[in-house]
């Protein structure tokens, strides 16, 4: 099909951007620190470009474009359940779900109230608390709790729609990380990994009239399926398994953040 087309599936046309790097996920800090969490080869940024104006009301049409697209099928990257190797989606998705996820935050002092909250101490060290399971997660501090204790006192630290933010998502999948998780004894790696791969993938720009920093970016939680049932970003779910699509409707980017949940690289 020639470029000038309209492509079958809403007249969106995807190429990949290798050259694109996410300096938040390969620097030599957030590589001890995601093998630290075991999350380190199961984590990986790609970017795509798209050609058409991006509408956050079709956004079903976009990523069910998106996994069509001739340019997507064999770069998109996502982890074997049984070999553990990278592959690419050897599948024919037949229907996606793309939930919104709000991206409004631009500031990490929403996390001030972990402080507050005597979750973490003054000094950065997160408070421990007895052993506890919330299926698989092992919990042994007062921020896990935060995190997945529905029940618990200070659960309601973060409201629910706090607890949509993509900030805190992203902020939350690295502090659970992968199956051999070494969690941190004090709060700033999750912080600054989270500050980190936050500002690599979302967009921002100043107003022109009012002159206030805003996001411009779309933020969704995407699965897809297959004539067999759940195909991206596995056949099998789990929490920390996830892909987002962070798409900037101005320079019509698309950057997919992808985990597996596993055990990580260890040396």
């Amino acid at each position: 099909m020639a470029a000038g087309e309209p492509g079958a599936l809403g007249g969106y046309y995807f190429r990949f951007l290798p050259q694109r790097p996410f300096q938040s996920l390969s620097s030599q800090e957030s590589t001890s620190r995601l093998r630290q969490w075991s999350m380190l080869g199961r984590i990986k940024a790609q970017a795509f470009g798209f050609d058409q104006t991006f509408q956050a009301y079709r956004k079903d049409d976009f990523v069910m474009a998106f996994f069509k697209d001739p340019n997507v099928i064999p770069n998109l990257k996502l982890l074997s359940d049984s070999s553990g190797q990278w592959i690419t989606l050897g599948t024919e998705v037949k229907k996606i779900e793309a939930i919104n996820v709000p991206c409004t935050l631009l500031s990490m002092s929403f996390f001030n109230r972990l402080y507050d909250e005597d979750i973490v101490r003054d000094n950065g060290h997160i408070v421990k608390c007895l052993d506890s399971f919330c299926d698989p997660f092992l919990i042994s501090d007062e921020l896990r709790k935060v995190l997945l204790v529905e029940d618990s006192e200070k659960y309601e630290v973060f409201s629910q729609s706090d607890r949509d933010e993509f900030l805190f998502c992203l902020f939350k999948h690295l502090c659970l990380g992968g199956a051999l998780c070494q969690y941190e004894d004090v709060l700033s790696p999750y912080l600054e990994t989270t500050k980190l791969i936050y500002k690599d993938l979302v967009s921002v720009r100043k107003h022109p009239q009012t002159k206030k920093i805003q996001i411009t970016s779309s933020v969704f939680k995407v699965t897809a399926y297959d004539s067999v049932g759940m195909c991206y970003p596995s056949r099998k779910s789990h929490e920390q398994t996830f892909s987002y699509f962070i798409v900037d409707p101005i320079k019509r980017h698309v950057h997919v953040l992808y985990h597996c949940y596993g055990v990580g690289e260890m040396s």
